[in-house]
């Protein structure tokens, strides 16, 4: 993390002498009732508190509120608990904010397409800010497992496939919610989750086992939690899932050894929801108190929603099967972030005091995150190959907008908008009308109802309509629901008839653009030669609308990236860029598709490299890739010495030239291959990045600050190490790129 990304100015207040001291005080007056209250998080929602809830918090058994965003009840629920109990220990307020809470921002595997850190961090701190207008504190993100398998459909909440740029994004993350000082007004605490391997749930089914080698681990899933934990994250949150037969919740080496004795780590963790009572449907412990008491000796020091702890610790303690210290502790981090808000200061909240909710300045922001995490995929006429996009105002007087997606401010707020409203939603056709000016007419068909529609009752109008125009933009893709928390896919097509209407539609001569709204990857392939251009504009939020609509007009060039690899054909997955080379590597000479495959062939004839027989092995749009209005060339890629004695810095220059006449901004991406290792290292691996403005008809020299412990890895015996060797390097624009820059690390 040596080069661009990396901050000093990370949260800083978290675990001060004085909060610790203060916690330590509040803790040495508690009983242990008053203790074990302390480790109890209740849902309520509603707007109303329950008799039950508010007798609980009076009885000091409620350490945490979650899921009530009512202004009034929330400051209802502080005063019961400041007043009302003996010690007046405010209360913990949770909220699910991902990405925004009225102003909605494009989902996190959006924002990640931005390449921004400073978008991220952006994003994060507006959302924290609105959040906490209604006395929300502590938020739920950012989410940084490693996704590799779109048909997980929380791979709309990830960062994405690769540990570098899911580790830069999550510290920028964390820094907006939590700014430098967490008691700030508008700072909410974060919670990295979900600690860990998630995100490699087999079959992409959610909740599911994941089995994953301690080194891949290591190497691949812990970074980006290892880089929040250095960022000052507030919390982590215990994952649902099953790690190598020990599920997180209630798993000793992830929670005690790496992160509490290897990381030192010293804030709150949090279970998932329920997480902790399922250690028995897991099939980990034969009872609830023995769910308890496998979570408590794991290192969880809260429980989220159900109630093991609370029912059953004072008994584990009796027994002496915990001790009381053991439980100290655990209070003692949630007390730490409670000082670390400032909740015993201030636990109410006074609005006025924060930004005014969707204001002009907060749209703006959700409008460039939104047009920045735009990925341009293709622009090439089916007829000449010359680029369609962007669309001249001047020369098109009719434009036909088709799709179910076109004009649903519902849907384009993606997952986990639990806040958002669709009413403050700009559409995709209100964007554009919008912006086309009063001489452009536009007819809009919306020929489904819904994403999943099978209806091709309107596919004839469509076509008509679109024969009629000067071009035809489609707004397609997946409604909200069909990705995030439990709703996976076992194949990642378009889903309904929208193939179907694409290939009617391609009949026609007119230019068609296809705008995809999408939680994840979708398999497009078999459309590619139907339509002229797309765009890939994830569930892009409140603004996304006219976002898209100035990508398309040119009033702005394209500039997200892919921050996973598409698939060209489900069976594919998991297909990743830092892939392992294999014995067998495959090779365009090796492949032989099935097609080509002789009848009664010998069967050592083919090749024998790692492919399949029936589609090509490469992705069908890799890491990194996204297209621009401009037309960059790279040259001059350097590297200030060659041979590099470990523990010395070193600078990697490249030259980033635009040879058209438009100003984009380019992702420039820093690639490393280590050749030879004392465990197999990837074929490419990101070291670094930076987006950049290059003027039309210019240059920029580009410079990455390395440092030989930049290419550390968890070696043979998992310890972080940089081994001495020979590497290659390449700079360019996305993960395809050749390596062919050689240096040599030297002792």
């Amino acid at each position: 993390m040596s080069n661009s990304h990396s901050s000093n100015s990370y949260t800083s207040n978290l675990y001060s002498p004085d909060i610790i001291n203060q916690a330590k005080q509040l803790l040495s007056k508690m009983t242990l009732d008053e203790k074990l209250g302390q480790l109890s998080q209740i849902s309520s929602a509603g707007a109303h508190i329950p008799h039950d809830l508010a007798d609980a918090i009076r009885q000091g058994r409620v350490s945490s509120v979650i899921n009530e965003v009512d202004l009034a009840t929330n400051n209802e629920l502080q005063r019961l608990a400041v007043e009302e109990t003996r010690l007046g220990i405010p209360l913990l307020i949770g909220r699910d904010v991902i990405h925004g809470f009225k102003t909605i921002f494009p989902i996190p595997l959006g924002q990640a397409a931005t390449w921004s850190p400073e978008i991220v961090e952006k994003g994060s701190r507006i959302a924290g800010e609105e959040s906490a207008t209604v006395g929300v504190n502590w938020t739920f993100a950012p989410m940084i497992d490693i996704a590799r398998d779109p048909r997980w459909g929380r791979i709309a909440e990830s960062l994405g496939e690769d540990p570098y740029l899911c580790s830069v994004l999550c510290a920028a993350m964390v820094k907006g919610f939590q700014t430098n000082d967490l008691s700030s007004p508008g700072s909410i605490a974060s919670c990295a989750k979900h600690f860990a391997g998630y995100g490699a749930s087999e079959s992409g089914r959610d909740y599911n086992t994941t089995n994953i080698p301690e080194n891949e681990l290591r190497n691949v899933y812990l970074p980006p939690f290892h880089q929040a934990a250095k960022a000052g994250v507030a919390s982590f949150m215990a994952s649902f899932s099953d790690l190598n037969g020990v599920p997180a919740t209630g798993n000793q080496w992830l929670l005690k050894q790496v992160l509490r004795d290897e990381w030192n780590y010293q804030g709150l963790v949090v279970s998932d929801w329920e997480s902790i009572k399922e250690l028995q449907v897991h099939g980990l412990s034969a009872s609830e108190k023995d769910s308890a008491y496998l979570a408590a000796t794991a290192g969880v020091d809260m429980e989220m929603a159900s109630s093991c702890y609370i029912d059953n610790m004072a008994a584990l303690i009796a027994e002496n099967q915990i001790e009381e210290t053991e439980v100290d502790q655990m209070v003692l981090n949630i007390l730490q972030m409670k000082f670390a808000l400032g909740l015993f200061e201030n636990a109410f909240t006074e609005p006025s005091a924060l930004p005014e909710l969707l204001n002009a300045k907060n749209l703006e922001a959700a409008k460039e995150a939104a047009q920045k995490s735009c990925v341009l995929l293709q622009n090439k006429s089916r007829h000449d190959d010359s680029p369609v996009l962007p669309i001249n105002r001047g020369a098109t007087n009719r434009i036909a907008v088709i799709g179910p997606m076109a004009h649903d401010g519902y849907e384009q707020l993606g997952t986990w908008v639990f806040d958002g409203d669709e009413k403050h939603s700009v559409t995709c056709l209100d964007g554009l009308i919008a912006l086309a000016g009063k001489s452009v007419e536009i007819e809009f068909e919306p020929v489904f109802s819904t994403s999943r529609d099978r209806n091709i009752q309107n596919f004839e109008k469509a076509l008509e309509l679109t024969n009629n125009v000067d071009v035809a933009i489609l707004y397609l893709g997946e409604e909200s629901i069909l990705s995030g928390e439990a709703h996976c896919r076992s194949t990642i097509d378009l889903p309904g008839a929208q193939v179907e209407l694409i290939e009617h539609l391609s009949q026609s001569n007119t230019p068609i653009v296809l705008v995809v709204l999408a939680g994840r990857p979708l398999t497009l392939q078999p459309i590619l030669d139907k339509v002229d251009s797309i765009l890939y504009a994830w569930h892009p939020g409140t603004m996304g609308g006219v976002a898209i609509a100035e990508l398309l007009f040119g009033d702005a060039s394209p500039s997200g990236k892919l921050p996973v690899s598409f698939p060209r054909v489900v069976g594919q997955i998991p297909i990743y860029y830092a892939q392992k080379n294999s014995g067998r590597p495959p090779t365009e000479e090796s492949f032989v598709f099935i097609d080509d495959v002789p009848v009664r062939a010998a069967q050592t004839s083919l090749g024998m490299a790692a492919t399949h027989l029936d589609t090509h092995f490469s992705p069908l749009y890799p890491f990194g890739y996204g297209l621009s209005y401009a037309e960059f060339e790279y040259s001059h890629v350097n590297i200030s010495q060659h041979e590099i004695k470990l523990g010395c810095a070193f600078v990697v220059t490249v030259t980033v030239e635009n040879k058209s006449d438009v100003d984009a901004e380019e992702i420039v991406q820093l690639y490393v291959r280590d050749l030879v290792g004392s465990v197999t290292r990837p074929v490419k691996e990101l070291k670094g990045f930076k987006r950049l403005l290059v003027k039309a008809n210019s240059s920029v020299d580009v410079a990455f600050e390395m440092h030989t412990d930049d290419l550390a890895f968890y070696d043979i015996r998992n310890q972080l190490n940089v081994e001495t060797g020979d590497f290659l390097l390449g700079v360019g624009a996305n993960s395809s790129l050749e390596l062919n820059v050689p240096f040599k690390l030297v002792n």
